[in-house]
């Protein structure tokens, strides 16, 4: 390679590396200059209706529910009923083995006619110790007797009149005997207590029913199901802003996208306590005409508490939102409010400025303003967003690249 060749391979290498350190030099400056902006989340105050709610969740159950039992145990010999059976008042849903109950109520027919047999007997005797009593006395007061002859017969009569006594009780025990043999005869035929659907069966042909202290219940019958009523759970801190007579809207995970409506029937005073949390029972009343409602569902209940129209409203978040103290600087104490204010953010000249306004009804997501210094159509504000934006750096291998800067020629 002869020198001039030499010179300028070096100028070329030299140049090249001028602009990656001034490239480099550039970008760490454009990084060091970078801006720090911060923006805000805002959303408008603006007018609408407003309610306020208490949620919870409860279940759905027929109005009027019958459990059908039997107070006597046996076999279960057929079944006139299954699930979603419509029944009538009076019809025959099941029936267990009747013959042993048969047989009992024959034998204490027979003990209430033997016992009848022996008040009849018991009676004729006392009519024939009477009537030779009564003889005795007469013959007493000719003399033709001794009045210890009489005082037999007496004691007789009076013995005649106590058997008759006692074969009464024994009819009265025997027929209570016959009648309950009945009753557990007429038992053993299941009859519906009332008109409406089976949602439950508990027997099956063939299987033992055993009646202790208890009826055992064989089926559960829903009387209407086009009324049913939630038995929702709702938190004592919630439970004073529902009220007997006020309006509840649902939904069930069946139907996600439909939206039901009840009345609350009752506010029960009873509380349960469960893990130091107390709540109480509320029975809300649900018209179930179409018959989507099943027993059983789990329904989301929302308690409409008050509600407003044409109301001047904020986003519920914009009530915890407090802005960043600037770098190095203290943030100060803010003032005391009243009952009822809160302070808010309002984006003015791109900086949010505290307005204290007094709210009133609100739920999760709106908050109603009933007084304040808030204009509708402010800007509330809900979040502070920060980000860096760093000045755009050059490639330092663009600036390597051009007409005329190729590799040194070898």
């Amino acid at each position: 390679m002869n020198l001039k060749a030499f010179f300028t391979a070096r100028t070329r290498l030299a140049l090249v590396c001028a602009v990656l350190v001034l490239a480099a030099g550039g970008g760490y400056l454009a990084l060091r200059n970078g801006k720090t902006v911060t923006t805000y989340r805002t959303e408008k105050a603006a007018r609408g209706d407003i309610s306020s709610t208490v949620t919870s969740s409860g279940t759905i159950n027929p109005v009027v529910t019958v459990t059908v039992g039997t107070p006597v145990s046996g076999i279960i010999k057929s079944l006139s009923a299954d699930y979603n059976s419509q029944v009538k008042k009076g019809q025959v849903i099941a029936q267990i083995d009747p013959a042993t109950y048969s047989a009992l109520v024959e034998q204490s027919r027979g003990n209430y006619l033997s016992a009848q047999a022996n008040l009849d007997k018991a009676k004729v005797t006392l009519v024939d110790a009477e009537r030779t009593m009564k003889r005795y006395k007469d013959l007493v007061k000719d003399g033709s007797v001794a009045v210890s002859d009489y005082d037999t017969y007496a004691t007789a009569a009076a013995s005649a009149k106590a058997s008759v006594g006692a074969a009464q009780g024994s009819l009265a025990q025997a027929k209570g005997a016959f009648d309950q043999a009945k009753t557990n005869l007429d038992y053993t035929t299941i009859i519906s207590p009332v008109d409406g659907i089976v949602i439950s069966r508990a027997v099956e042909v063939g299987q033992t029913v055993a009646a202790s202290l208890s009826a055992p219940t064989l089926f559960t019958i829903a009387q209407d199901l086009t009324k049913m009523q939630i038995y929702a759970t709702v938190d004592e801190s919630d439970i004073a802003k529902v009220q007997e007579g006020g309006n509840a809207t649902f939904s069930v995970d069946a139907y996600p996208e439909t939206h039901f409506s009840g009345m609350v029937t009752q506010v029960r005073n009873a509380a349960t306590t469960t893990s130091n949390v107390v709540t109480y029972t509320v029975v809300v009343g649900v018209d179930n005409s179409e018959l989507k409602l099943k027993p059983g569902m789990t329904a989301n209940v929302t308690f409409v508490a008050a509600s407003r129209e044409g109301a001047l409203k904020i986003p519920t978040s914009a009530l915890r939102f407090r802005p960043k103290a600037a770098s190095g600087q203290k943030q100060q104490p803010a003032a005391k409010l009243e009952t009822g204010q809160k302070r808010i953010y309002v984006l003015k000249d791109g900086r949010p400025q505290a307005v204290v306004i007094t709210v009133g009804i609100g739920n999760d997501k709106e908050t109603e303003v009933i007084g304040g210094d808030l204009a509708e159509g402010a800007d509330i504000v809900l979040e502070e967003q920060t980000g860096a934006q760093a000045k755009a750096s050059t490639n330092p291998m663009s600036a390597a690249s051009g007409p005329g800067m190729g590799p040194p020629p070898r």
